[in-house]
């Protein structure tokens, strides 16, 4: 947006989009938008035979007299040479049915959950911090109250500052956190990419399943706010359109 502000000053300006519908609702004067995941507008680290055409696709921009204009970059992210395995210690999520509302995929999700919690506590010694703890809720507590919600059966806001639509939002984020902060204190998984973390979380643990419903429930909702936290925040998108296929 502060590349129009910028353009009226005499200032010419081009910049990488990462987020395609968001670019074409701002309409900047020149953007590249590229297929590559949040947090990596250049492609991988260290790969900087790689970065370097991003960054000439993108001044190529600046041939253009006038814009908007919005180009896509032709190449996806290449994969990295050191693509970590990831295994979750105890993984409940093969022998469980697809359908979310099932005792079974609870179950699944409450004994997970249990499971990964070694893990955690090893890599909050290791790490001496942690960015769980958001939503206010005690860990224990924290998948059965998201799946109440999977269930039809919201549950009483545990907090009175903000709306229980933000609550479940935090507990979403909290959960992320636990799973991502326990699999990577793992021996030989503190260097896993992002791209690897995802591909293990949404595919290969029933808190990912139970997410994937979590979202429709919520996009579904009569409220608004829970609608947009749906669509926005608790899948990323390039999942929710892999799913979807």
């Amino acid at each position: 947006m502060l590349s129009h502000f910028l353009e009226e000053a005499g200032v010419p300006t081009a910049g990488i989009s990462l987020v395609r519908p968001h670019t074409e609702v701002i309409k900047p004067p020149r953007a590249l938008w590229v297929p590559f995941e949040l947090g990596h507008p250049l492609g991988p680290p260290d790969n900087t035979a790689f970065q370097r055409k991003v960054l000439l696709a993108l001044l190529k921009l600046f041939a253009a007299p006038q814009g908007p204009v919005l180009e896509d970059f032709p190449e996806d992210e290449p994969e990295s040479d050191d693509v970590a395995v990831l295994a979750c210690p105890v993984d409940f999520s093969r022998s469980i049915k697809a359908a979310a509302d099932t005792d079974e995929l609870l179950a699944a999700f409450r004994r997970e959950i249990t499971a990964m919690r070694p893990w955690y506590d090893m890599g909050l010694n290791q790490r001496k911090r942690t960015t769980v703890g958001v939503s206010g809720i005690k860990l224990e507590d924290l998948g059965d109250f998201i799946y109440a919600f999977v269930k039809g059966e919201p549950p009483q806001n545990p907090r009175s500052d903000i709306l229980i639509a933000s609550t479940l939002k935090f507990a979403v984020e909290d959960l992320k956190a636990y799973y991502i902060e326990g699999i990577t204190a793992q021996p030989g998984q503190t260097n896993a990419s992002s791209k690897t973390l995802q591909g293990w979380f949404w595919n290969e643990t029933a808190c990912g399943k139970v997410f994937l419903s979590l979202k429709k429930v919520c996009e579904a909702s009569s409220d608004e706010l829970m609608k947009i936290i749906g669509a926005h925040f608790i899948v990323p998108g390039e999942v929710a359109r892999a799913q979807a296929k």
